[in-house]
């Protein structure tokens, strides 16, 4: 590739044994940073390895600093900072060469993130606790309405800290002092900033000890507000994105609140382009299964702020659950767990004296930037290229607490679905082609959608019906699958226990669908989508333009 010293040519290690060797011509320009990764670890490509599509070209500073090696005795200004710490009586500051966190100490709160010449990304207008922060909503037993809560921790403390890597924790206990005040939960919230990587990750360890009181969750995440006056287009999918409303724009004068407070017309807004339009956090809503990566683009200077998920496991209700992405803020949410679209269902409760301890995360904050502001498009498809390699660095082996599993910790199981109808073959089974196959909690099946506690993995089975899931914690699981074309969920009667290291082959497992007899009629797919059904178009006064002949509208 071609650098600001001179042109290289580089071979990048490959993520798996049988793949091919991977080429990547990477154009590079000097401070530009579309594509960075851990200078120190193996990058790669995505995707099928036997596609014949090109791999995209991408802007790295990190790249170029990796590939050339390090720099030579005397080369300081080209040479690639360690992590630098700095631990102050209010703030904690990480930083490498391409950014810099500062969290409140010991509250644990993101306060500014500095990156690519603006001194903080973060909405400055906003209080110092109302930037970027893990909240939780949770209510005592009988209480139905919930009590909003941002975690703030009361002790700081250095997990790790060297020249390729710093984490910290912000750890907030509780006892029977504060029952019916705070939260029952040892909630430790955890930050790390790895040398050459741009962007941070956060993950959070959440536990609930015996002879502790009971009470109910009904939404915990990460929220990020961004500045207003920079970040105005927002990225979930690449048939969703646009330029958004301002916040200002959702109050009156200038917006009239629609039917629920959610939803606002925009009748004076600053941008005239958007008049008439509405504006609704739910509308930009996303399915699990699809939601990877969401964030905010600025123009001035071109910088991509986004939200990346590498894994599902820690979500709950399955990879069909809906769940919120990015909306006018610019706010920018990781959602763990919630009841959005689903109700008290989906709203865990424990009971007196039950022990729970659960990981969420860790999920990736990614910043990226480029020298063209005119085209968006152009960071939100680099970070679609950082998603992939987000989840082939799954599970992080440089998440440090003990209860975050990694590979050699966790297992597998593999096996082929099939699917038996006798009025449609009398003599032989069908392969479940593109079925979901999942491991929950024990329970009926079918339960994995109102599922809440524990760990959900799933992957879809390949034409054959054959399934592959890796990574697995260890624990208690039934396997759930359903396919789509048939009505019902199968689940697979024994208990699976999965132990550090385990490579379980359960082989043919076959799935008869309910039905009384041949089918006579019918009416849509059973394929848990409404896609095929007419959708009529809206009241023009009452519109989304992103929406008029969109696909998922």
């Amino acid at each position: 590739f071609n650098s600001t010293h001179g042109t290289h040519a580089c071979l990048l290690s490959k993520p798996r044994d049988n793949w091919p060797p991977i080429h990547l011509n990477i154009a590079t320009t000097h401070h530009t940073t579309l594509f960075s990764r851990h200078a120190q670890g193996s990058i790669s490509g995505g995707g099928d390895p036997s596609s014949s599509h090109p791999m995209p070209k991408l802007s790295c500073r990190s790249l170029v600093r990796c590939c050339l090696g390090p720099p030579r005795e005397g080369e300081a200004g080209d040479a690639m900072d360690g992590v630098k710490l700095k631990v102050t009586s209010r703030y904690v500051i990480v930083k490498n060469d391409i950014f810099e966190l500062t969290l409140s100490n010991p509250d644990g709160i993101v306060t500014g993130v500095r990156y690519n010449g603006v001194d903080n990304l973060m909405e400055i207008l906003n209080k110092e606790d109302n930037r970027g922060y893990w909240d939780i909503v949770w209510n005592p037993p009988g209480q139905r309405t919930g009590i909003f809560d941002v975690i703030k921790g009361t002790e700081f403390r250095i997990i790790h800290h060297d020249e390729n890597q710093a984490e910290v924790s912000f750890t907030r206990s509780w006892d029977p002092s504060q029952e019916g005040k705070a939260v029952p939960l040892i909630i430790d919230k955890r930050f790390i900033v790895l040398r050459g990587s741009s962007g941070f990750y956060t993950y959070g360890i959440y536990e609930h000890k015996e002879g502790w009181p009971g009470f109910g969750i009904g939404e915990t995440r990460v929220a990020f507000k961004l500045r207003k006056d920079k970040f105005h287009y927002m990225a979930m999918a690449d048939n969703r994105q646009r330029i958004m409303p301002m916040p200002d724009d959702r109050l009156p004068p200038r917006g009239q609140q629609l039917a629920y407070p959610e939803a606002v017309l925009l009748v004076d807004p600053i941008n005239p382009k958007l008049r008439g339009e509405v504006d609704d956090k739910y509308q930009y809503s996303c399915e699990d299964r699809y939601n990877s990566v969401h964030g905010w683009v600025s123009s001035d200077p071109p910088i991509g702020f986004w939200q990346i998920t590498p894994s599902d496991e820690f979500r709950t209700g399955g990879p069909l659950k809906q769940n919120l992405t990015s909306h006018v803020g610019p706010t920018m949410l990781a959602m763990f767990l919630s009841a959005h679209y689903a109700g008290d269902d989906l709203s865990p409760k424990f009971t007196n004296g039950e022990y729970w301890k659960k990981v969420h995360g860790p999920v990736f904050m990614y910043l990226n930037s480029s020298q063209d502001g005119s085209d968006p498009s152009l960071l939100w498809e680099d970070a679609k290229v950082q998603v992939m390699m987000e989840k082939q660095s799954w599970p992080y082996d440089f998440a440090l607490s003990e209860d975050f599993q990694k590979t050699e910790q966790r297992g597998r199981i593999s096996g082929r679905l099939l699917v038996r109808d006798r009025y449609i073959i009398e003599d032989e089974d069908l392969y479940a082609a593109s079925a979901y196959v999942g491991l929950a909690l024990p329970g009926e099946a079918g339960s994995w959608q109102r599922e809440c506690k524990g760990y959900q993995f799933w992957c879809q089975a390949d034409a054959d019906g054959s399934f592959y899931i890796k990574n697995i914690v260890t624990g208690n699981y039934n396997l759930y699958a359903w396919v789509p074309g048939f009505i019902g969920d199968y689940r697979f009667d024994a208990t699976l226990t999965i132990s550090s290291g385990d490579d379980i082959y359960l082989g043919d497992l076959v799935f008869e669908p309910p039905r009384d007899g041949p089918t006579m009629w019918e009416i849509g797919i059973p394929d848990r989508s409404a896609a095929e059904f007419y959708v009529p178009d809206p009241n023009p006064n009452y519109v989304n333009r992103l929406f008029i002949n969109h696909p998922d509208r």
